[in-house]
């Protein structure tokens, strides 16, 4: 097994959890319920840990994270079909399901 993300928030962690997973990746989750130990131990050591089960997993693990990472810090942007405004997260314009083109 090998970790592949930790943060402080259980939910961002979940979430994160279960997109490994419909990629048809197994995961782990350690930490789950060590919040209460806050204060007996350092805090960071607290945070609920992805581990995928599969090693040779890692890696495309690894690059899902690292997508939506990206992805989060990318700009809203208007599609060039119809000039609507687009969350950054959305690939196709949800207005006209035209794909984006600007990246």
């Amino acid at each position: 097994m090998k970790k592949v993300y930790t943060h402080e928030n259980q939910f961002i962690v979940n979430n994160m959890k279960n997109i490994i997973e419909a990629e048809n990746i197994d995961t782990f989750l350690k930490n789950e319920f060590t919040q209460g130990a806050i204060g007996e131990i350092p805090s960071f050591e607290t945070w609920p840990e992805i581990w995928v089960v599969e090693d040779s997993d890692a890696k495309k693990a690894l690059a899902i994270i690292n997508k939506i990472q990206h992805a989060s810090r990318r700009e809203d942007w208007m599609c060039n079909h119809c000039g609507e405004s687009n969350d950054a997260s959305f690939e196709v314009c949800w207005q006209c399901q035209k794909e984006n083109t600007e990246g």
